[in-house]
């Protein structure tokens, strides 16, 4: 949880009203925030450097812990507006995008090189800003407190704020070649070359320094222009000193680049929301318009309330109340969620507007937690539940555990592997082709090796293989585990599958070995093999057998598929000298692959696994 600090009397000033220490404790605990420390500049220097300040102040800090999700609290400014609202002082504001009527708003052309490094911008202007030291510092920490928070170390987002008096517009944002970038930043009187600044700030600056290998290595770096090739930042390390804002700034611009163009939309509405409120006309945000690199034109930022209907029953049952519409209303209404008139109110359903700094609120149960801390979690009541229940582990994870220990007396070595993975592994390297409907994608992977969610456990197993040719043979191993397959009947839109693994490496393939471990499964599992004990058959419901199959990563007439209960269960076999080649492992393998879930079940076959 992020904290924030804040001064007290300031604080107090907004709220209108002073608190005791202990009566502002409760105020953050009602409204689901904690008082981490009272304390004093002079104090925390004390603490952090062990000397004493005599010059440091002491005015009373509080230091607030928010809710990692409540990025609209990170600043005194939001924290004093949330809880004026919370206690009926002021209405929640009405944030709203300026008349640009008979206007042209200020224009940002994105280049196409800027995909190579950081493809996304978002733009706003708050008009007729009036800034006081307190704050504009609180503007410039706030900022800070996203960048550590939200934006993942500037990672994901990175925020540029300028004094739009020192720039004209049309603006550009280009990725060029660093040596091609030349301009003075922020706190510097020299101008620096893009290449020879990160040099500079990874030899004299604590605090940049770790920022730069976001770009360095990249060929080109994103940079912001304006249209006197003015440069106004070179993100996501440092803006230009031109720009600069102070204390005398009245229209500021802001801009914020990103790889997550949701993240950058967030981003802009927190900064644009808590601040607009110092603008000439408050809350009120002049939108600027972003030409994409394909010439498609998009204004930002995006101020549009959110509609969100939830069931009230839903409400209700979860928190044990019976709250009447109206009366749910109006402790949202303290949340800052504002209802809409609508005849789904009628039959019991909330139609609500979730203004833009809730980015937090995205399902139903986000209102249920928002409706209890109005309401105050101490006026819950406690009951006693009409049902007794007992905690057990789960059948599938009780099915996994005795496969487990049953594949490690055959010899076998269990290993635990990640669930992401390429999707070359996953794909190419199984000699199958990617359709674009099997594999979960990670929207914004860190790197190459965690594309997808793997769909195999054989990728996974013969990868710790191929990292491992230098053990003796014969070498066996095992994996009891999830891959993870898309799903449209899932609410998430995937699902989890518990499969076995397990694989054979010798001089010869070894086909053999891998075969007489399905028939050890299918014997602990108590499924008779198809013909051969009719009785067990007819009390198991089925049987087992083998067909001939023609996966593609297994050798032609070397492998089959298991079919349990009349279903394709799973594959084994020699797997393809191109699949070894791949894996870079010198000698042959055989491998067995199956889902284990339709094999959850009791004494009686009756089957335990409750697919969601």
């Amino acid at each position: 949880m992020p904290t924030v600090g804040v001064k007290r009397d300031k604080l107090f000033e907004r709220l209108g009203r002073t608190y005791t220490d202990s009566e502002f404790e409760d105020l953050c605990f009602e409204y689901g925030v904690e008082l981490d420390d009272v304390t004093t500049e002079k104090e925390i220097i004390k603490k952090e450097r062990n000397t004493v300040l005599e010059e440091a102040n002491e005015e009373v800090l509080y230091k607030i812990d928010i809710p990692a999700n409540r990025y609209d609290m990170l600043c005194v400014e939001g924290i004093a507006r949330a809880f004026n609202i919370f206690c009926g002082n002021i209405a929640a504001p009405k944030y709203k995008l300026a008349d640009m009527t008979g206007k042209k708003p200020l224009q940002l052309v994105v280049k196409p090189e800027t995909a190579l490094v950081r493809p996304f911008i978002v733009c706003a202007v708050l008009r007729g800003v009036k800034l006081d030291s307190a704050s504009y510092n609180s503007f410039i920490d706030l900022q800070d407190k996203l960048h550590q928070n939200l934006c993942r170390n500037r990672t994901l987002v990175a925020i540029g704020t300028h004094d739009l008096s020192t720039i004209q517009a049309p603006f550009t944002y280009e990725a060029l070649p660093p040596e091609d970038i030349k301009f003075v930043p922020l706190k510097q009187e020299k101008e620096f070359r893009a290449d020879e600044l990160m040099q500079y700030y990874l030899d004299h600056d604590q605090k940049l320094k770790k920022f730069v290998p976001i770009i360095k290595d990249s060929m080109v770096y994103p940079v912001v222009y304006d249209s006197k090739r003015t440069v106004l930042s070179l993100p996501p390390i440092i803006n230009g000193a031109r720009s600069a804002i102070s204390l005398d700034t009245s229209d500021v611009f802001i801009e914020c680049t990103a790889t997550d163009l949701t993240k950058a939309k967030i981003v802009l509405n927190t900064v644009c929301c808590m601040f607009a409120e110092y603008c000439k006309t408050p809350f009120e945000v002049e939108p600027v318009e972003v030409m994409d690199a394909l010439g498609k034109s998009q204004t930002y930022p995006d101020l549009t309330y959110r509609q969100l209907d939830v069931p009230l029953d839903f409400i209700n049952k979860s928190l044990g109340l019976s709250l009447e519409t109206e009366a749910a209303q109006k402790l949202l209404a303290k949340m800052q969620i504002e209802s809409r008139a609508s005849s789904a109110a009628q039959e019991g359903t909330l139609s609500l507007l979730v203004p833009p700094t809730r980015s937090d609120v995205l399902h139903a149960c986000d209102i249920m937690e928002d409706v209890a801390i109005a309401y105050g979690y101490n006026n819950l009541k406690i009951n006693v539940p009409a049902t007794v229940t007992q905690g057990k582990e789960l059948a599938l994870n009780q099915l996994t555990e005795m496969l487990r220990q049953e594949c490690a007396m055959a010899g076998y070595t269990e290993i635990l592997t990640w669930a992401l993975c390429s999707k070359a592994e996953n794909f190419e390297f199984l000699r199958s082709q990617d359709d674009g409907n099997s594999a979960v994608e990670i929207g914004n992977p860190a790197t190459f090796e965690f594309e997808v969610c793997r769909t195999t456990l054989l990728a996974s197993a013969l990868k710790t293989l191929g990292a491992n040719k230098d053990a003796p043979l014969p070498v066996k191993l095992f994996e009891v585990s999830d891959v993870v397959m898309l799903s449209s009947s899932h609410d998430v839109g995937a699902r989890n599958e518990r499969r076995l693994v397990a694989v054979f490496s010798n001089k010869e393939s070894g086909f053999e070995v891998v075969h007489g471990m399905l028939n050890r499964i299918m014997e602990i599992l108590g499924v008779p093999y198809k013909g051969s004990d009719p009785v067990m058959e007819s009390r198991a419901g089925g049987s087992y057998h083998w067909e001939q199959s023609s996966e593609a990563a297994f050798f032609p007439g070397r492998q089959a598929k298991v079919v349990a209960f009349g279903k394709v269960v799973g594959h084994f076999g020699v797997v393809h000298p191109e699949v070894l080649e791949k894996f870079e492992i010198p000698y042959p393998v055989s491998a067995l692959e199956i889902n284990v879930e339709p094999f959850c079940y009791d004494q009686k076959y009756k089957p335990l696994l409750v697919t969601l």
